[in-house]
């Protein structure tokens, strides 16, 4: 039986009365890329919101290498090593790229490694090793999603969950994006991938989960997923 690193079962979400996720069930096994695809407000950032201990679930649970996570605060969450690169990258925008990178590693279970995590960072984004006292908000907007994945992986993760990589990128960094997710897969990353850029995603992933308000409707292998019409009409 494939071992399954991340599960998610069963899991509802309310914004007060507006529900948000009915229901949701899905596994992530080690060493693999799962790809959560869908229209804008469908759930997508809600479901990796409540994986980090953002938000509060009514029901389900969040099980992590077989522990309940579920209700975790999120520090506790990224200690335990999920980690999350939000939408819109939430950069500390008047920081250094240095700076940045060093509160990505200013966690218990990263803080010992902190140089060998900082050498790590440069080395697989070397423009943040020429920019590291360059302030955050002045870097272009592929360099601040790369910054904001370094950052992520300073914390030491087990898992990455990437929460629309692409936005607002233009297609050749889009295109870099993707190379680089599936470069962090074949270093032995597991990744957890939110994107609208479905076909992208789907090239890319060895599983995925079609959401649709709030509920999967569709689920299987990213390259069956790719030829499905309802997908293709997504």
């Amino acid at each position: 039986m494939e071992s399954h690193l991340l599960e998610i079962k069963d899991l509802r979400v309310s914004y007060g009365s507006v529900h948000a996720l009915w229901g949701v069930s899905v596994h992530v096994p080690e060493g693999s890329i799962v790809a959560l695809v869908g229209a804008n407000g469908a759930g997508k950032s809600t479901l990796l919101k409540t994986i980090a201990g953002i938000n509060r679930p009514q029901q389900g649970s969040v099980l992590f290498s077989g522990k309940n996570i579920t209700g975790l605060a999120p520090e506790a969450v990224v200690n335990a090593g999920i980690a999350l690169v939000p939408e819109g990258r939430k950069l500390f925008t008047r920081l250094t790229v240095k700076e940045n990178l060093e509160l990505g590693g200013d966690t218990p279970r990263a803080r010992p490694f902190m140089q060998k995590s900082l050498e790590q960072a440069y080395e697989l984004f070397p423009m943040l090793q020429t920019r590291s006292k360059q302030i955050a908000g002045s870097l272009s907007g592929g360099e601040q999603q790369m910054l904001a994945i370094a950052r992520s992986m300073m914390s030491k993760p087990t898992i990455l969950m990437l929460d629309e990589p692409s936005l607002g990128l233009s297609p050749l960094v889009v295109k870099m994006m993707f190379e680089l997710v599936d470069d962090l897969y074949r270093k032995g990353m597991t990744i957890l991938l939110v994107e609208q850029n479905i076909f992208q995603a789907l090239k890319i992933s060895h599983y995925a989960y079609v959401i649709k308000t709030g509920k999967i409707v569709l689920e299987g292998p990213g390259q069956h997923l790719l030829s499905d019409p309802e997908v293709q009409n997504a």
